[in-house]
């Protein structure tokens, strides 16, 4: 996806009350363009009513009630917050936390993948390997975490699993009466996406995650706007993945985005993804 940044691209005048559902912001061990206070007004003045404030050193909740209305905020189940901790997930959604994301840099995928051009702003920043899947099968310390999440009933995200590993956790956690499953930029090279997954994933009704991040790293032919024709658009939701300081700041590369959808989709069904779709899933 082309980058105009010299040339600012006013956002369509649908582009309101919308949500994102993957936001960074320091305090971080990463660069990032701004705090949390930073990040919510920039992305408030692109029209972001619902944000979601992501971290992947741990949990998220606490920043985010201090942030303000409409922002919420979760936990990442990386090995800094303890792996498969059930304690930690019902923390997190005792104190409002809305969204689980599975480990991220953890993963044995991210790790084999970490060479990966879409993996290059995380070199230096390393955690211990958290497990998931074994033999095919799903861990047995993550049926207590899958219970505290189908109990609060909070939205399960895949963070950084390969597709074969988010299909198999996706399905433990649908029998386990998890109900709200959300695949991260599925389209990232280093998941190993195939289009056979579609399947698998709709009949467990999980939605897919359309990111502008990934479209920025990723080939023409494996941008998020290629799941548009292999998937339901009633289960595609909007997570931006912006806020690394490596990468255009939302305000420069968000609207010019935002068009490119609305060209593929109509007005309709571009709004319903980054403000139905997506605001029903989280809430």
């Amino acid at each position: 996806m082309a980058v105009d940044v010299e040339r600012h691209i006013p956002s369509p005048d649908w582009a309101t009350d919308m949500v994102d559902l993957h936001v960074h912001a320091s305090p971080s061990l990463m660069p990032r363009h701004g705090n949390d206070e930073q990040t919510v007004s920039a992305e408030r003045s692109l029209g972001f009513s619902t944000i979601v404030l992501k971290a992947h050193e741990g949990s998220t909740v606490d920043r985010a009630a201090i942030a303000g209305d409409g922002v919420y905020g979760g936990v990442v189940l990386n090995s800094a917050i303890g792996g498969a901790n059930p304690d930690a997930v019902e923390i997190a959604a005792r104190l409002g936390g809305r969204v689980v994301w599975m480990p991220t840099v953890s993963t044995a995928t991210h790790k084999a993948g970490a060479a990966s051009p879409e993996l290059s702003v995380h070199r230096g920043f390393e955690l211990a390997q958290v497990d998931v899947i074994a033999d095919g099968k799903v861990l047995p310390e993550w049926m207590p975490v899958l219970d505290v999440i189908a109990e609060h009933d909070l939205l399960l995200a895949s963070g950084h699993l390969s597709t074969v590993e988010t299909i198999i956790f996706f399905e433990e956690a649908h029998r386990r009466g998890v109900r709200r499953l959300m695949v991260n930029h599925p389209k990232m090279p280093f998941l190993h996406w195939n289009d056979d997954a579609a399947q698998a994933l709709l009949k467990l009704d999980a939605y897919l995650e359309l990111g502008i991040l990934p479209d920025l790293l990723s080939p023409q032919d494996r941008s998020s706007f290629t799941l548009l024709d292999v998937y339901p658009h009633e289960l595609l939701v909007f997570g931006a993945d912006l806020g690394h300081a490596h990468h255009p700041k939302p305000v420069d590369i968000t609207p010019q985005w935002l068009r490119t959808l609305e060209l593929h989709l109509g007005e309709a069904q571009a709004r319903a993804i980054v403000t139905t779709n997506s605001r029903g899933l989280l809430l």
